[in-house]
C-alpha cells in the first residue's frame, strides 16, 4: 500500500474534529500538527476528494503519495514520525 503525506490549512472556522477522526480512523499518524502519515489506497486525488467533505471550501489541502527511496530530514516529530518513515519510505538522510 502507498504512503501518504496529509497536509491542510484550516483558514477561518478551524474545527478539525471531522476532518481528524477521518484521519484516525485510517489509521494516519501525526508527526507535526497539520501533517499526518499513512499508508493509503490511492490515488491522491480520490483521498483529496474523501477529505473535502470535512472541510470548509477556504481550507487549504495537500496529498502526496511518498515514493519509497525518497530522501527526507526531521525534527522533533511527534508520534514516531521517523520512525513510520523510516519503515515505510526509507532511512533519513544526513
Amino acid at each position: 500500500m502507498p504512503a501518504y503525506m496529509i497536509s491542510y490549512d484550516l483558514r477561518k472556522v478551524r474545527n478539525y474534529d471531522a476532518l481528524i477522526k477521518q484521519l484516525r480512523d485510517w489509521q494516519c499518524i501525526s508527526p507535526l500538527k497539520s501533517v499526518w502519515l499513512g499508508l493509503l489506497n490511492g490515488p491522491a486525488t480520490a483521498l483529496r476528494d474523501l477529505l473535502l467533505a470535512h472541510i470548509d471550501n477556504d481550507d487549504g489541502l495537500l496529498v502526496m503519495e511518498l515514493k519509497q527511496g525518497c530522501q527526507w530530514g526531521s525534527y522533533l516529530l511527534n508520534e514516531n514520525g521517523a520512525d513510520w518513515l523510516s519503515r515505510n519510505v526509507t532511512k533519513a538522510t544526513t
